[in-house]
């Protein structure tokens, strides 16, 4: 299909979530994060960290919130920008430990959190899946916001153009 943009799709045990980028403001975070799905370097991963009417955060391989490593092996520095804002939810942007330390960890929002503009590269967007999204969003979680019930990543692979959704079952 001509002008086909490339996609993300997340099968995850709650659903399918396809992500769509914007290489254009974000070209690491985005060439990060594909190349770590061609890799496979997100199937089977745990979501480690859920704050509801916030955000829903993966990428970790050891589920611990302090794991995971850019495709580079190291962090590479933030691309903040004026133009992509948290403005509500379905935002995709890299989770972080302070300036200029993404890897490979990524969180989507459940809703606007503006004040994370200027702090977490945006680097695309839920396009289809939101309803998956936000149950995701109201799964029980603990004291240190993890998951009760497992929000698994089974796999994430590169699509292109725009998907029929499947028939419900």
């Amino acid at each position: 299909m001509e002008g086909a943009q490339a996609v993300t799709i997340l099968e995850t045990t709650m659903g399918e979530i396809e992500i769509e980028f914007y290489p254009l403001y974000a070209p690491k975070a985005v060439e990060n994060f594909t190349t770590l799905v061609q890799r496979g370097y997100y199937n089977n991963t745990l979501s480690h960290r859920v704050i509801p009417d916030f955000m829903v955060q993966m990428g970790d391989p050891t589920a611990t919130g302090r794991g995971g490593k850019s495709c580079w092996g190291e962090p590479f520095e933030d691309e903040c920008t004026r133009h992509l804002k948290h403005m509500g939810a379905g935002i995709v942007s890299m989770a972080n430990s302070g300036p200029n330390t993404n890897g490979s960890q990524f969180f989507i929002t459940l809703g606007p959190a503006e004040w994370l503009d200027g702090k977490h590269t945006i680097f695309g967007r839920v396009t289809r899946g939101m309803k998956v999204l936000n149950r995701m969003g109201r799964i029980p979680t603990n004291i240190h916001d993890v998951p009760e019930e497992e929000i698994k990543i089974l796999k994430a692979y590169m699509a292109t153009g725009v998907r029929q959704p499947r028939p419900s079952s």
